[in-house]
């Protein structure tokens, strides 16, 4: 006779493994996006970079179309009558969506700054910080609980990052006149910012994506993403037509360019499917491995130089970024001698 299965125990190692599918996919996503986004700033002449603003809006349009997509293949009514429902028909709910629209706007066009002015391993170091921003924003906005355990996580994490950056700033006070282009201040500001905006829009965008107070039938993952990418669009438009910029749409538009334009529309996919599927701040562990990729990266591609302060705080970084998401428990030793007690008493 066949032994029989657990079906809680299939779904739940089903759910786990497209977890790790999503997670490992976020790294490969987050450790491209940051080389070649670093590549295409910091190899090119002044006169031959592209317009960041440029990029966000066909990042956004190639992200609203893909969605599209996916929303006729995965919709019951069709993308027609789901923009009828969702959209038309419920305006109120539909500008829920452009606070994080803003600010993800507001974030994409930061990080372009900051990986101008900083390289990829420190961009990606000193990013982490959005971990912290997450968490305490999630705790204001979802009143999520942690941990002490995590609190002190996520503690050792910003003494991390405080490590790499005190360490950077000396050595960027030395190399100043070499990297005339650079901006250290302006990246590191650049980062914060990024970091705050992003946690707020990720923390607002999972309390949208999964709402349950409406009776009515709400909307997919999608029609979410359509949304959002369509106040993106809006937004940017009305940017790049207000802006004094000389160069021609799409000028500097290179294969590594509209690789990075397909690496942002299909990230922005990506993390919106593990904010609905995992959790917001669950994300973190990919990133915190993306440090790892990128860095040695960075090493053999740009002939980046670390520093020892560099590696001690990358290391609390990624520790605290890998025990935040995965918290160790201690049993005590009455609750394991219970535990041995009922292994030896009851039936197999």
């Amino acid at each position: 006779m066949a032994p029989a299965v657990d079906s809680k125990s299939v779904k739940h190692e089903t759910s786990a493994r497209f977890k790790f599918l999503l997670l490992s996919l976020m790294v490969l996503q987050n450790s491209s996006v940051v080389l070649l986004g670093r590549y295409t700033r910091a190899s090119v002449e002044e006169d031959d970079l592209y317009v960041v603003n440029h990029l966000i809006l066909v990042a956004e349009f190639m992200k609203c179309v893909l969605s599209a997509i996916l929303e006729i293949f995965t919709s019951t009514t069709g993308l027609t009558e789901s923009i009828n429902t969702h959209m038309l028909s419920n305006p109120l709910d539909f500008l829920k969506i452009l606070i994080p629209a803003l600010l993800y706007l507001l974030q994409n066009s930061l990080l372009y700054i900051a990986l101008s002015n900083l390289s990829a391993p420190l961009f990606q170091v000193t990013y982490q910080t959005k971990l912290l921003t997450t968490a305490i924003v999630s705790v204001i906005l979802l009143a999520r609980r942690y941990s002490i355990q995590q609190w002190i996580c996520l503690l050792t994490l910003g003494v991390g990052v405080a490590v790499v950056v005190l360490a950077e700033k000396k050595e960027d006070a030395n190399t100043t006149a070499v990297n005339s282009r650079q901006n250290f201040s302006l990246g590191l500001l650049s980062v914060t910012i990024a970091c705050f905006s992003s946690a707020f829009a990720g923390v607002y965008f999972e309390k949208v994506v999964k709402d349950k107070t409406s009776s009515a039938e709400p909307p997919s993952l999608w029609m979410r993403n359509i949304q959002l990418a369509f106040f993106s669009v809006i937004i940017a438009l009305g940017q790049n037509m207000s802006s004094a910029e000389t160069k021609p749409f799409l000028h500097g538009f290179t294969f590594w360019v509209w690789s990075v334009v397909l690496l942002q529309a299909g990230g922005g996919l990506l993390v919106a499917a593990v904010i609905k599927y995992a959790d917001n701040v669950l994300k973190g562990l990919a990133t915190g491995v993306s440090v790892v990729v990128s860095t040695g990266c960075s090493v053999v591609l740009f002939d980046t130089k670390l520093t020892g302060s560099f590696y001690l705080g990358a290391s609390l970084i990624l520790a605290s970024v890998y025990v935040f998401s995965n918290p160790v428990t201690f049993r005590s030793s009455k609750e394991q001698s219970k535990k041995e007690v009922e292994a030896l008493v009851l039936p197999k």
